[in-house]
């Protein structure tokens, strides 16, 4: 793998982009709510994440676009191949993995759908910067 061909501002406008969609995404403009549910959370659940928390997650998200990045490392990767390697990796293998683990731990298909969801737009949408930023 030639790490020389990454393109670095793409890499991190893609963490950024996840760590922002995923903001909104568990917000209660779109699917907090559904997402408590989900989880079984009551009104004073989960406690406000931290500063560490956030840190975290994106440092997570980067690690996440660091590997789309070099699967998508490829002379002839362009935005619709970007947007569809994200989408496949988000819905085949991070949603249906959420999906395999909710099936064991009796988790709702709601928790699925909502986490779930929320990866496969969040790859989606990486793939789509990484592919079409080269």
């Amino acid at each position: 793998m030639n790490f020389q061909t990454l393109n670095v501002g793409a890499i991190l406008l893609a963490a950024v982009s996840a760590f922002l969609v995923g903001g909104l995404w568990y917000s209660p403009l779109l699917f907090g709510k559904a997402w408590k549910r989900a989880n079984g959370f009551g009104a004073d659940q989960p406690p406000a994440p931290t500063a560490g928390v956030f840190a975290t997650t994106f440092l997570l998200s980067l690690v996440m676009s660091i590997n789309l990045a070099m699967f998508l490392n490829a002379p002839a990767t362009d935005l619709a191949f970007g947007t569809a390697a994200g989408f496949a990796a988000g819905f085949g293998w991070a949603a249906m993995g959420i999906g395999i683990v909710a099936l064991f731990e009796s988790r709702p298909w709601s928790y699925v759908f909502v986490n779930g969801g929320y990866l496969t737009v969040a790859l989606t949408l990486m793939g789509a910067i990484l592919g079409g930023w080269r």
